[in-house]
């Protein structure tokens, strides 16, 4: 047994023991079967109000076993860090924002792996009513609006910026461009089942000559390895693209690409 499935079992034995917590769900890599000894742990608690008002959140992840920290994220759950570096991410809410769980994009697990409380019978249906996986239509022809054309504009911006000698802030817009490659890569390839966080399991889900195209678009924050970086990402987001305006009826922007190709022939090397 991992200790993440202890961990989780220590979880729920707390939520059931809480009779304030009217439901509380787990998602992520457990909830979905997916887990391994690097996953997280990740639940969604819905106290009543009065309990949610009495509770330190640092001290009921505390409950479950010894953690070295617990932080707020910039997502408004708190981390928690248990023995081996394990994290544990909690989501404190009330039983008042059951209703927002039918606002999210899809729930990614069955449903009965997902709940471990709910006494009011109120998170259930919810869940239910939700798609297990998110993905575009294949016959969305927005997604080149949504991830073709973000892409170009980060690449010019990174060029720019390289050829200003700003690499550090170039290395973080090739970032930006990364995750849109990664879209255009799924979309491309029909390989959309962890759509929502594209990294996950790409090595696994796209093809090889993808997945090394994609490794030589990475490079640390100096002009040489920026500009070879960006001459890669330009070549896969035109061959990307091509598959999906060809899919779609559409086109792609040659000129602009090549003009982007040249201008990045005239980059510094040092």
């Amino acid at each position: 047994m991992l200790y993440q499935e202890e961990l989780i079992a220590r979880v729920r034995t707390i939520c059931e023991a809480d009779r304030g917590l009217d439901a509380a769900l787990m998602y992520g890599s457990f909830a979905a079967g997916e887990a391994d000894a690097h996953s997280d742990i990740e639940f969604w608690l819905f106290f009543t109000p009065h309990r949610r008002a009495e509770i330190d959140p640092a001290a009921w992840c505390a409950a479950i076993a010894p953690t070295s920290h617990v932080l707020l994220n910039e997502f408004g759950s708190h981390v928690a860090f248990f023995p081996g570096l394990v994290r544990g991410e909690f989501h404190f809410a009330t039983a008042d924002d059951i209703p927002t769980v039918a606002t999210w994009p899809a729930r990614g697990a069955a449903v009965d792996r997902m709940l471990l409380v709910d006494r009011s019978n109120a998170l259930a249906p919810v869940l239910a009513a939700l798609p297990r996986h998110r993905a575009p239509a294949p016959d969305d022809p927005d997604v080149l609006t949504r991830h073709c054309d973000p892409l170009v504009n980060w690449l010019v911006l990174a060029h720019h910026l390289t050829a200003r000698g700003e690499h550090l802030r170039a290395w973080d817009a090739l970032g930006h461009a990364h995750r849109h490659l990664l879209w255009m890569a799924r979309l491309a390839e029909n390989s959309t089942t962890h759509w929502l966080t594209p990294s996950r399991a790409a090595e696994h889900e796209l093809s090889p000559t993808t997945t090394a195209d994609l490794r030589a678009t990475t490079a640390p924050a100096d002009a040489h390895s920026l500009t070879t970086a960006l001459r890669a990402a330009s070549t896969l987001g035109q061959r990307l693209w091509a598959t999906l305006a060809t899919r779609h009826g559409q086109s792609l922007p040659t000129a602009l690409f090549a003009e982007l190709d040249a201008a990045l022939d005239t980059l510094p090397t040092r």
